[in-house]
């Protein structure tokens, strides 16, 4: 936090301005579309709840299917069992992380689904001009998952949205954070406007209470928006941060047999949300989870990469489509590690977690 989220937070708290809407609200939606270069942003309460309304307009329904990556926080699956659609898994590319486009076409054309949401996995994009073709060859609906990425771009324009509809993550452990809160961005006005609409309970334009669709909680406050504009203000000097703690670790690290790190993609910059990379036990005599031990000991959280979908007993029996010559999403978390990356890391922090990492080796 800095001195502009306080400035604009006690100018909300001031003007009495403390329910969902105002004119912070106001403000972050549009100097989001600003930063984005984009026409249309709603701000709501979490990502998953933007990534729910965004399976509503797009008009998913019981028994749809729904592609996912498997390699992916477990809300961007969650929402599609919300409308009681049928999730289907597919698999990672084991240099990117991000989705494998073969194993995508595969997906596409075994089960005709009716949407597919892309994950922009640990802040790196996915090959947007390879999925958009894909989707309308075979006519999939696309809603980008941009929770982890924002600030990082493809092709030299912001990650956010590339197609139809996207969604970002203010969540506490995001990039930028408005404690809790997420955003639906949109080329089309309409769905902007119905994403509004549904998050504030449906509610039609009449002096009563009147409702004619389900609608849901899920407008942000005035307040959060007030701290999300302050973290906006700033959100090139986090990706700058996060990729300096990146670097760093990769430059004392990587010479490690066995220690591989996420490669970024050639058709992007990832923001570095968090520092990833996989331990191959065999290569360097040391698993993640002692890794993991270790820096608990010292008061220091590690953690593995995301669980995939398809792993998940909540998703026992689901389809998943596997790249051609191994479950990359297992392998990814089997040896995957997340290491302590905030923004706030210092060099002296950080030399602290190299150097007990450089012990367990040694």
């Amino acid at each position: 936090m800095g001195e502009n989220e306080k400035k604009y937070l006690i100018d909300a708290f001031d003007s009495n301005w403390i329910a969902p809407l105002g004119p912070h609200v106001d403000g972050f939606e549009n100097e989001m579309a600003e930063y984005l270069g984009i026409k249309h942003a709603a701000a709501l309460s979490s990502g998953s709840g933007a990534l729910h309304l965004a399976l509503k307009i797009a008009g998913i329904k019981e028994r749809d299917k729904v592609l996912c990556p498997s390699l992916t926080f477990s809300a961007t699956a969650n929402v599609i069992m919300y409308e009681k659609a049928k999730p289907i898994f597919v698999d990672s590319d084991p240099n990117t992380w991000v989705v494998d486009l073969n194993a995508l076409e595969k997906a596409i054309v075994v089960h005709k689904p009716k949407a597919f949401i892309p994950v922009d996995l640990y802040g790196q994009s996915c090959d947007y001009d390879a999925i958009i073709e894909l989707c309308k060859q075979y006519n999939v609906k696309l809603i980008e998952d941009a929770a982890e990425a924002l600030g990082a771009d493809y092709k030299g324009k912001k990650c956010g949205l590339f197609g139809e509809m996207g969604i970002l993550s203010f969540n506490g452990n995001k990039i930028i954070t408005t404690s809790g809160g997420g955003m639906l961005v949109s080329t089309n006005e309409d769905f902007v406007k119905k994403s509004r609409f549904l998050a504030t309970q449906a509610r039609e334009l009449e002096l009563h209470y009147e409702h004619k669709e389900l609608g849901y909680n899920y407008r942000m406050s005035n307040l959060l928006a007030a701290v999300g504009r302050g973290q906006l203000e700033v959100i090139d000097d986090r990706v700058k941060a996060r990729r300096e703690i990146f670097n760093r670790y990769e430059k004392n690290l990587s010479h490690i047999d066995g220690f591989t790190f996420m490669e970024e993609a050639d058709y992007g910059k990832s923001n570095r949300w968090l520092t990833t990379l996989t331990v191959d036990e065999k290569e360097c005599g040391i698993s993640k989870t002692q890794i993991i031990d270790a820096l608990e000991k010292e008061n220091i959280e590690s953690r593995p990469v995301w669980k995939p979908m398809h792993l998940q007993p909540l998703y026992k029996g689901c389809d998943f489509v596997m790249s051609e010559n191994e479950d990359v999403s297992k392998r990814l978390f089997d040896d995957g590690l997340c290491l302590p990356s905030g923004s706030s890391l210092v060099e002296q922090d950080q030399n602290r977690i190299i150097d007990i990492i450089l012990s367990l080796i040694n």
